[in-house]
């Protein structure tokens, strides 16, 4: 077999085993699931939370939908108090919008259950094999680092 066929084997083989993680993940009960929202509520959501906040425009532009659009996804969420809005301190013609407390423990709720299920899967795992995984763990972030940096740049 050469260089070229193993590799994508191997990258074929840990690419399938992420997936059957990722659907074993998805049977424990996460708030994900229990939260009734949409997938574009929850992408603004998740928007929100690695933005801290966001404009119409800004969350228009990262949904591909219309200003309209975005006007009703966010009243949604306004009204189930995952989200506020409030003036923009540079610019009182902008309404920007961020998490409230509860939009944040949401998605705080969400990122521990998968972390908790994680942790438990590594506390049966011997300490040679934790040290490989930190190993290769840290080197696929330093990848991912590098690859971002290298596309916004």
């Amino acid at each position: 077999m050469s260089v070229s066929n193993e590799r994508e084997e191997l990258i074929s083989r840990i690419t399938q085993t992420q997936q059957g993680l990722g659907r074993l993940f998805a049977q424990h009960q996460s708030p994900l699931f229990s939260s009734n929202l949409t997938m574009r509520q929850l992408k603004v959501i998740m928007i929100l939370s690695a933005t801290g906040s966001a404009s119409g425009q800004d969350l228009a532009h990262n949904l591909g939908v219309g200003l309209g659009t975005v006007t009703g996804i966010v009243d949604r969420l306004v009204a189930h108090g995952l989200v506020g809005r409030h003036e923009d301190p540079h610019d009182r013609r902008v309404r920007r919008v961020e998490l409230t407390p509860a939009g944040t423990k949401l998605i705080e709720d969400m990122s521990n259950t998968g972390v908790q299920h994680y942790r438990r899967i590594m506390e049966h795992l011997d300490t040679e094999t934790l040290r490989a995984l930190d190993r290769v763990t840290r080197t696929i972030r330093d990848v991912a680092d590098k690859l971002a940096r290298e596309g916004s740049a």
